[in-house]
């Protein structure tokens, strides 16, 4: 633990106001390599991480109708509210601060036009940019940050 973060039980972590939790396949490259790039520029340490292969993630995807075992999309949970495809996305890098709240102008582009184009590459991510043999798993300094 850095000593920046307060330890959250799982429980909180799920149930609870608090941060909001992205949830990830750590067996795709695409994924995990997002995962690495959320905590290494989210400076205040604001997100939590969980992957579907995960106790904690499996359940959070069953929880809200999807299988970790072929999940359709990446989910941001936070405070009872669910942000899937294009907006999960979107809602990642628009609170990573600047110059990644850039992304956030992608908005404009209608979430009907948006989602086709992640839902597209979500289905083909293992064919598109590779499967791991094992899950990613953090490094030491992170590993407060995944639930």
């Amino acid at each position: 633990m850095d000593g920046k973060h307060p330890p959250l039980s799982k429980q909180h972590s799920i149930d609870g106001p608090g941060s909001p939790i992205i949830l990830f396949d750590a067996e795709c490259m695409l994924c995990s390599a997002n995962a690495q790039f959320v905590l290494t520029h989210d400076k205040i340490g604001l997100f939590r991480l969980a992957s579907m292969q995960g106790d904690v993630g499996a359940a959070i995807y069953r929880r809200h109708g999807m299988d970790p075992r072929n999940p359709s999309s990446i989910l941001v949970v936070e405070n009872n509210r669910v942000r899937e495809d294009s907006d999960a996305v979107l809602s990642i890098y628009e609170r990573l601060g600047l110059p990644w709240r850039l992304l956030s102008a992608l908005r404009i582009v209608p979430a009907f036009l948006r989602d086709p184009v992640y839902r597209w590459v979500a289905h083909n991510r293992y064919r598109l940019f590779g499967k791991r043999e094992s899950c990613w798993v953090a490094p030491p300094e992170y590993r407060d940050r995944l639930l």
